[in-house]
């Protein structure tokens, strides 16, 4: 039997477009003499859908466009993944399309994505059909991690998913399958869907197993893709990419996230603070190669504790890439607001106030160039600073989108060493090695607070993805003194995470959505 997978690029709510897109592929299909062509989990409305689940008229749409789709399956079968309306609730549905007809609907089992919960209901599970003489199970969502003992006439499994990226799933993904294609005997052939949608991308990467548990296709990854998987054909194996392919999916994933946040949103240019640190820089490369340069805008604002290398630094950065910058000395601004509050706030000696002062006055300025000129601003924070709450409410933490607030200061380092590798070295190697500083006051620096940010991230990462006690990490090796102050600092900033721009998601504990911890709480450990 050939299966025809095809990855595609939804937008949640665009269901006339989303539909076009599934219409094409038939008919690609159909040229290409497959005899069933598979698309992903909801991708006739997109997804997450959230409350448009709970819409009927969204959910009557879904159904009304399905029903134009399978008019155009004369000659071939297809699932198509949709929201479906039952008594007991939406469920997320694989409709079987043939001879132009809906046959029949396969619901998904296990609601197990926080995005979904309240608002998907469980279905029976998978279901099996026969095409062109090929007995397959149908699959949807998560639960093909799930179930096991298919029936022994089965040949194939077709898992249609909405799978999310996150760092290092996508081998632990194709192992679980390599082990069921194996153990079942069975090919096992996925499709999943591609793109940004808000803080969440989907990583595509879909591809089909043979009986012996050999991964024999491979699709794109962050991209569209079409390929037809012949059941009888003896396909040569691929190889999974490794853990050594890490930094560039996530680039890959970030660009995509961004690319599709602006796109989707119909946003067309994008601002950005350049402080000649290393965040603002990835956030600034990430910006030119998703958008294009010409897109881009940077202000950089110096402040009276601002480094004249740090200002030439951001100058050259901007002209390697190409973008448009303008320098706004940020000085008398801040030397009037201070003497404005001395009534208020007396003189005091400098503090963290006066350092919060400066960074809420370049939020002023680059929120004005937005409503100006509708450059939409770009936040350029990272995971360890906002756990640990190096941000200034309304000041650094604002923007529209982050595109690497779930990577930690290494990864960020990472990235950036990237970039230079592939891009023609774009950021200036002083970037790279000056020491992490805000610059908020004389001779500031990270490291007055913590240790390097090698051993902070070790000890986040423990605490964050791995939900370790400090108990374990001090056992580990880590000083009991910091391990205490950086679990401190990360529940007293809770308050600065829940009022954060969309952090696209690229780690499997992001904050606010895989992490979420009462705003008021006692909790002591």
């Amino acid at each position: 039997m050939k299966i025809a997978v095809a990855q595609l690029n939804y937008t949640i709510g665009d269901v006339d477009a989303n539909a076009s897109k599934i219409i094409d592929a038939i008919d690609r299909a159909k040229a290409e003499k497959a005899d069933l062509v598979i698309f992903a989990e909801q991708a006739l409305s997109g997804t997450p859908a959230f409350d448009l689940l709970r819409k009927t008229t969204f959910l009557e749409l879904c159904e009304e466009a399905l029903v134009e789709i399978a008019s155009h399956c004369d000659g071939i079968a297809a699932i198509v993944g949709l929201p479906l309306l039952t008594s007991g609730g939406t469920v997320s549905a694989a409709a079987l399309i043939q001879d132009r007809k809906v046959l029949r609907y396969v619901g998904k089992k296990h609601i197990t994505a926080r995005r979904e919960m309240g608002f998907l209901v469980p279905s029976k599970g998978y279901e099996y059909i026969t095409i062109a003489g090929h007995k397959c199970a149908v699959i949807v969502g998560d639960d093909l991690s799930r179930e096991r003992d298919f029936d022994r006439s089965v040949e194939t499994i077709l898992s249609i998913n909405a799978r999310k990226y996150g760092k290092g799933t996508m081998m632990r993904r194709y192992e679980l399958m390599r082990n069921l294609a194996f153990v079942e005997g069975k090919n096992i052939v996925i499709v999943n869907q591609v793109g940004g949608a808000t803080d969440i991308v989907y990583d595509g990467t879909s591809g089909a197993l043979n009986s012996r548990g050999e991964l024999v296709l491979m699709m794109k990854s962050f991209e569209e893709d079409f390929r037809v998987f012949d059941t009888e054909a003896a396909g040569q194996p691929v190889d999974i990419p490794t853990y050594n392919d890490r930094t560039r999916m996530i680039y890959e994933a970030a660009r995509c996230g961004l690319r599709d946040f602006f796109r989707k949103n119909g946003y067309k240019k994008a601002s950005i603070g350049l402080s000649g640190g290393i965040d603002s820089a990835v956030v600034a490369c990430l910006a030119a190669d998703a958008l294009g340069r010409e897109n881009v805008r940077a202000l950089l604002m110096p402040s009276p504790f601002s480094s004249d290398d740090s200002v030439e630094d951001a100058k050259a950065l901007a002209e390697r890439l190409g973008i448009e910058y303008d320098v706004i000395p940020i000085t008398d601004i801040y030397s009037s607001v201070i003497d404005t509050l001395k009534p208020v706030i007396g003189g005091t000696e400098f503090d963290a106030t006066e350092e919060n002062i400066q960074t809420r006055i370049r939020t002023i300025l680059l929120m004005a160039l937005q409503n100006k000129t509708d450059h939409i601003l770009l936040n350029s924070s990272n995971k360890s600073e906002n756990a640990l709450g190096f941000c200034t409410l309304y000041g650094d933490t604002a923007g529209a989108f982050s595109p690497t607030g779930d990577l930690y200061k290494g990864e960020i380092y990472d990235m950036a060493r990237y970039i230079n590798r592939t891009q023609g070295n774009p950021i200036p190697e002083c970037i790279l090695d000056k020491e992490p500083s805000s610059e908020l006051r004389p001779g500031q620096k990270d490291s007055d607070i913590l240790p390097p940010y090698e051993v902070v991230d070790a000890i986040l990462y423990r605490m964050i993805e791995e939900g370790q006690h400090r108990e374990e990490i001090i056992n580990a090796g880590f000083d009991s003194e910091v391990v205490e102050k950086i679990h401190a600092m990360i529940m007293r900033n809770e308050k600065k995470r829940y009022q954060f721009p969309p952090v696209l998601r690229l780690s499997m504990c992001s904050f606010g959505h895989e992490r979420l911890m009462p705003l008021t709480n006692k909790y002591g450990d």
